[in-house]
């Protein structure tokens, strides 16, 4: 009797990610990533008469959890392996309980940080599907739903694909580095980009200690528009709330970011193993 024997030999390799990106999705997920900026966006370019007033867009309220959902699914098109669902329940649950546990208070959120490093781990695809999950989960754990949960879902995605994309071969004291810094402009956007979400909504913006209002005024250049949003930004969010949560960030990234990042690769050599096929050699009986 004779014939072949095929096994299978499980190999692991740390930069295989847990969501593949193809190119198709890559694009997609680029044009929803421009489209969610245009969304964040859009009123420093209109053009308006003056004194018009500018209406937080319903339209887009309702387009972007459409855009969310298609990259979502375009992402997952392949199908999730159960191990990597399972890693990304356990992590988008967490995060939900982290958030509850922290809620933002004077800018203290321990939710970025796993974000950062799961990111890291596992890439950009999986880190921007959790960045929406474990938003949409704190959400409604902390009821937290509102016209505001799109555009965070989005902005965390961003932070999450981009912890995907830093450079997969830094590795010991100098990716922790990387990491923190990473995490601490994150922070940074993510407080910035969320204000652009409804600074052009507020009416007379007025701040105790800097003279003349921060508004959006409609049909201005954008220049003027940018510049009114940056010193609102500064005055309001950065050196406060912004600062905090960049701070949280670095220091648990420093303090939890060694143990962390070795758990989750662990999981992550266990949800991503890839089985190559051998044949031995014939056996005869």
């Amino acid at each position: 009797m004779s014939g072949t024997s095929p096994t299978t030999s499980p190999t692991t390799s740390p930069t295989t990610s847990a969501v593949r990106v193809s190119r198709r999705s890559a694009v997609v997920l680029t044009v929803a990533s421009l489209a969610g900026l245009m969304m964040l966006g859009w009123p420093l370019l209109l053009q308006v008469p003056d004194d018009a007033r500018v209406d937080p867009p319903f339209l887009f309220l309702a387009l972007l959890p459409v855009v969310v959902a298609v990259v979502l699914a375009e992402l997952t098109e392949g199908g999730l392996d159960a191990r990597v669902l399972a890693v990304l329940g356990v992590l988008s649950a967490v995060q939900a309980v982290l958030r509850a546990v922290s809620a933002g208070t004077a800018g203290v959120e321990l939710v970025f940080f796993l974000l950062v490093l799961a990111g890291r781990v596992f890439g950009p695809g999986f880190g921007f599907v959790l960045g929406c999950t474990s938003l949409f989960a704190s959400a409604l754990m902390t009821a937290g739903v509102g016209p505001w949960l799109p555009f965070q879902m989005m902005c965390a995605a961003w932070m999450g694909m981009g912890a995907g994309l830093l450079p997969r071969r830094v590795r010991g004291r100098w990716e922790i580095a990387m990491l923190a810094a990473y995490a601490a402009v994150a922070a940074y956007l993510f407080g910035a980009l969320m204000n652009l979400s409804s600074w052009p909504f507020l009416l007379g913006v007025q701040v105790p200690g800097h003279e003349g209002s921060l508004a959006f005024v409609p049909g201005a250049p954008l220049m003027e528009n940018l510049t009114t949003f940056l010193v609102y930004t500064l005055v309001t969010s950065t050196g406060s709330f912004d600062t905090v949560r960049a701070i949280t960030n670095v220091v648990a990234v420093v303090l939890l970011g060694p143990a962390v990042l070795t758990t989750l690769r662990r999981a992550a050599r266990r949800a991503t193993v890839v089985g190559t096929v051998r044949s031995e050699r014939p056996v005869r009986a």
